[in-house]
């Protein structure tokens, strides 16, 4: 088991727990994330934010690169009131599933973790790798399976 997985399995108990504990010991575990007692006693809402704010720990662990980015670009956006755009990317999740009919058959992509993908039992490096699988020609495999807006604007109504 990797530590990402351990990680999960950790965040996934603590926040199936919640709704279990007992009132005092929510408030001590809000006490403990957010440094104060909560200033509401609604036991749905304090759990729905324990959750998030549990989450939210387990990703700054797990991607920590990105909260980076976000803190540059709100420090960019406090600074000058402006913010840079992010470059579009289209790399779906890990586990998504991608489907195209092409041929009269129905193909099946699974997205892996390490930038692989799986089709009928074989991995691949890229989309456009499956793509070309698929078809026999070269394609892009994120316009091929519906990842990436067409470049032109009258094909796109703009």
């Amino acid at each position: 088991m990797t530590s990402q997985s351990v990680q999960t399995a950790s965040t996934a108990a603590q926040i199936s727990a919640l709704p279990d504990l007992p009132w005092h010991q929510l408030k001590a575990k809000w006490v403990e994330l957010f440094g104060e007692p909560p200033g509401i006693n609604n036991r749905r809402y304090v759990i729905r934010r324990l959750t998030h704010r549990i989450q939210e720990q387990a990703y700054r662990i797990s991607h920590p690169t990105l909260i980076d980015d976000n803190a540059r670009r709100i420090k960019q956006l406090l600074e000058t009131g402006r913010v840079s755009r992010r470059v579009a990317t289209a790399a779906p999740l890990i586990g998504s599933v991608l489907t195209r009919v092409h041929g009269g058959k129905l193909h099946r992509v699974t997205v892996l973790d390490g930038g692989l993908f799986e089709h009928e039992g074989r991995q691949f490096t890229s989309l456009s790798k499956v793509a070309r699988e698929i078809t026999g020609t070269r394609w892009s495999g994120p316009a091929f399976f519906g990842l990436k807006v067409s470049g032109d604007k009258k094909e796109r109504g703009v």
